[in-house]
């Protein structure tokens, strides 16, 4: 019998190593370390800075996904850590940047933005409630329950994992993280009712990250991470499967 198959629709923390991004099918990644673990395979479907609207989107958009869905054992819904950074610039205009033209513009305007992103990230931080995030909880957990529904409307009774978000680091958001904690309170009451099972990042990786043994960036994992994160999914798969 073959072993169960992983769906893990992912943010660049799937794949992303401590120097560079990797292939999805590279086997530290924690995505295939958990699959591993279990006896199956991982398939990920996963883009730099998604959050859970880009899961969405995916899932709902993508043929790949689809195709899937039929031999999927279980989904991973590892998105939400980018919801929760900080935002200066409104993520709508935010993500226009990349089609800007000329491209004389668009290289002045990413500059510009990447050099004020950590004092403007510093100073919003202490306003009420931390600022703006990338994506707020409310629609987070929104995006989350699409993606939950949709599945389970599909194949009734799919084991379903999310996660909680992992800490940060980086001086490119100004080592501030107020959007941390009220997305992971959201997560939680929203994850409790449905039966969706929780991986805590931060309880697995938050001290390889905060110590700096993880990526130079400061956001995204050394080996050593991928590994926790793997095993710790494994384990929390395993009873849901069996």
């Amino acid at each position: 019998m073959p072993g169960p198959v992983l769906l893990v629709l992912a943010d660049s923390l799937a794949f992303h190593g401590p120097e560079r991004a990797e292939p999805a099918d590279d086997a530290r990644l924690w995505p295939n370390v958990a699959a591993t673990a279990l006896g199956g395979r991982a398939e990920l479907v996963a883009g730099i800075g998604w959050t859970a609207r880009h899961a969405w989107r995916a899932l709902a958009g993508d043929p790949r996904v689809w195709a899937l869905m039929p031999r999927v054992d279980a989904l991973v819904l590892g998105v939400g850590g980018m919801d929760t950074l900080p935002s200066p610039l409104p993520t709508a205009l935010r993500e226009l940047i990349p089609v800007l033209r000329p491209p004389a513009l668009r290289s002045a305007v990413r500059t510009a933005y990447r050099r004020a992103q950590p004092g403007l990230s510093r100073a919003f931080a202490r306003l009420p409630g931390g600022g703006p995030v990338a994506l707020p909880p409310r629609l987070t957990v929104a995006h989350l329950e699409r993606c939950r529904a949709a599945v389970h409307a599909l194949r009734p009774g799919l084991p379903v994992v999310a996660v909680l978000p992992p800490p940060h680091r980086a001086t490119e958001y100004g080592d501030v993280h107020p959007g941390r904690i009220p997305a992971e309170r959201s997560v939680r009451a929203w994850a409790g009712p449905r039966d969706v099972a929780l991986l805590d990042l931060h309880a697995v990786v938050g001290a390889h990250v905060l110590s700096g043994r993880g990526n130079p960036d400061g956001m995204h994992w050394g080996w050593e991470g991928h590994a926790a994160v793997g095993r710790a999914l494994a384990e929390l798969l395993g009873p849901l499967l069996r």
